[in-house]
């Protein structure tokens, strides 16, 4: 065992929130010797099969959470890869003083999309044009509305609760399907935007701000009235120079007012005529998981720094003002999403072979033979069998391995159906690099 994590070998950890993107991070509590207690909603979710123990608390009931920290005597919380838990976890630090990167401040920014827009808006940094709409839907805002829009809860990511409106009809049952997703019973209604959609990545230490990365998003745009699920992401970005030219200052000084100085933070957004305007925040480890990407080029994981956190109150003695590179050291790297449509998995072939391919670093599985893909699923996340996460030196290289992958991989359902969903925003990424060529 390394000798820097020997340190917390037999220390108790409680993780919050039991989704599949979770059970990277307690692999690596696993590895440092740590006893894990993974703690959700659902019985059965799958990072509890991960962990050392598991317990179950309902809804967002931080007394619950310290309950269980009190039971187990945890030496330190921790929120997993789930925006809805960031509150929860800062309540239940507090009560129990143990080390949260997150504050209340930070928490009333981050965790509500409308409030977060109103905060970027006084740095100069642009939100999605908004239109005014309240729960009554009065005629006179109806009338102002110039379709299609977009339809979100202000307090749910991932797609959940998001409706891709065209008309006053799918715009009334998007309000309450927003509704019905959201805590707080709050939405808010936006211009559709049809232009490049990028994310901003940040690393933070002891009040230091690292741009960790910006990567380019590839969205799904069959699904008619749905939010547009990621189907491949690719970094670093192209508007990477134009973010640092024009914007990372403003997101600095936001930063440093908040009060932000350890955590990570992952701000999506989109690009348009030389502007960039952001949608949705998250101040915890992503779904998307550049942290595994950084990993493999830099060396050092993010996974573990927050863990470190959690346990002692420091993130360790990692410098990242040279140890992270926003730019990849010149590397290109891809995060590639399979997905499914509704239906259950009979089969699954091809993702073995995927995983063998130079270049190919990791997988983060979702789905599995046997599992069911609701209706209500497709338009989200949960409909995302797997990413594979793709490190190259070249642009012709990482082009090449996400073809291969891409098309290697087979779904069918118990009937022997087709399950995947054609990825033509991979296959025009693939034909617009080697074209350039």
């Amino acid at each position: 065992m390394n000798q820097s994590i020997k340190e917390f070998v037999g220390k108790k950890l409680l993780i919050l929130g039991g989704n599949p993107e979770t059970i990277p991070l307690v692999e690596v509590a696993n590895n440092m010797g740590i006893k894990t207690i993974v703690a959700s909603a659902r019985h059965n979710d799958p990072a509890k099969t991960y962990s050392w123990k598991a317990a179950d608390f309902q809804g967002l009931d931080s007394d619950a959470v310290v309950k269980i920290a009190c039971d187990e005597q945890v030496d330190g919380i921790l929120v997993g890869v789930a925006d809805i838990l960031v509150p929860t976890y800062c309540k239940a630090c507090e009560a129990l003083n143990l080390p949260c990167y997150a504050t209340q401040k930070i928490i009333d920014v981050f965790s509500f999309k409308d409030t977060f827009k109103r905060t970027c808006e006084r740095y100069g940094i642009h939100g999605i044009p908004e239109y005014h709409l309240d729960a009554d839907l009065k005629r006179e805002d109806l009338d102002k509305i110039i379709y299609p829009v977009m339809v979100k809860p202000v307090d749910n990511g991932g797609g959940v609760g998001m409706t891709l409106a065209y008309n006053e009809e799918e715009l009334k049952n998007g309000v309450k399907r927003a509704l019905n997703n959201s805590y707080k019973k709050r939405f808010i209604v936006e211009r559709y935007m049809d232009c490049d959609d990028v994310a901003m990545y940040f690393t933070f230490k002891d009040g230091y701000c690292s741009f960790s990365c910006i990567f380019d998003r590839y969205t799904l745009r069959g699904q008619k009235g749905l939010s547009r699920v990621n189907t491949l992401s690719i970094y670093p970005s192209k508007h990477y120079n134009d973010y640092i030219n024009k914007f990372h200052r403003k997101f600095v000084k936001m930063f440093e007012d908040i009060g932000i100085r350890n955590g990570v933070l992952l701000i999506a957004g989109y690009y348009k005529d030389g502007e960039f305007y952001v949608y949705d925040p998250g101040f915890r480890l992503q779904g998307e998981a550049p942290h595994l990407l950084m990993k493999a080029i830099h060396g050092f994981d993010q996974r573990e720094m927050l863990i470190r956190f959690a346990l002692t109150g420091s993130e360790g003695s990692i410098d990242l003002s040279k140890e992270d590179s926003a730019y990849f050291r010149g590397k290109h790297a891809a995060t590639l999403w399979i997905l499914v449509k509704d239906g259950t998995i009979g089969g699954i072939d091809g993702l073995e072979a995927a995983m063998k391919k130079q270049g190919v670093i990791y997988n983060v599985q979702r789905l599995f033979t046997g599992d069911a893909v609701l209706k209500d699923s497709v338009g989200t996340e949960r409909q995302v069998l797997t990413r594979l996460y793709l490190v190259s030196d070249t642009q012709e290289e990482l082009a090449e391995t996400i073809n291969y992958c891409n098309h290697k991989i087979k779904v069918f359902d118990v009937n022997g159906n087709d399950m995947r969903i054609p990825l033509e925003e991979a296959n025009n990424y693939v034909r617009t690099i080697i074209n350039a060529d």
